[in-house]
């Protein structure tokens, strides 16, 4: 459905261009585009790699073991239904983890893991689970102490202050998630009520 949005986007652009004799418009448009995004491509694998080798330092110094462990009893009551020693909570650990660092792009591999495993726990597998439910809850709402690609972006454009972001992302990823958690939770209720009849 949004490749269709696209398409009418991008045709409706070209024809509104095209009735009023500015077609010059849409290809310096296009190729403006493709050179800003692949300008903010290269600023953004900087901020990535510098992050994702910080994180490195972190787990060869114990310090992602340590926080996975300060993590796992919040975990466990999150996710009731999966087994504390199952590969699938320590696939949710490292995604979360990776979430609180603002590495959305290092936390996908491992949420997409986090899933295989929790299908393996599925009872049914054309159905989500409600630990499957909750899981891409949290990834979507994404709490982040350090949002490094939004700082990166903000370093890519001149921003004076690019890490003032971190105290509005707190709140904003901190409501998300609690509000996440909360209807998570609501629904998984019904999901138990309606399963009991």
């Amino acid at each position: 459905m949004v490749n269709y949005i696209w398409v009418f986007m991008i045709a409706s652009g070209v024809v509104a261009a095209a009735l009023q004799g500015r077609l010059d418009l849409v290809t310096s448009a296009a190729l403006k585009g493709a050179k800003e995004g692949v300008a903010v491509c290269i600023g953004l694998i900087s901020i990535l790699v510098f992050w994702m080798g910080m994180i490195r330092i972190a787990q060869d110094a114990g310090l992602l073991e340590k926080l996975a462990r300060l993590l796992r009893p919040l975990v466990r009551v999150l996710f009731p239904s999966v087994p504390p020693d199952h590969p699938a909570m320590g696939y949710i650990l490292s995604n979360m983890t990776a979430n609180l660092f603002g590495l959305g792009n290092a936390a996908t591999p491992m949420g997409i893991k986090a899933m295989e495993e929790l299908q393996k726990l599925n009872p049914d597998p054309k159905t989500a689970s409600p630990a499957m439910c909750t899981l891409l809850a949290l990834n979507t709402s994404g709490f982040t102490l350090i949002p490094a690609t939004i700082i990166g972006i903000r370093m890519k454009y001149g921003s004076v202050d690019p890490a003032e972001i971190i105290g509005t992302t707190l709140f904003a990823t901190g409501c998300a998630t609690l509000s996440a958690i909360l209807v998570d939770r609501l629904y998984r209720r019904r999901w138990e009520n309606r399963a009991r009849r």
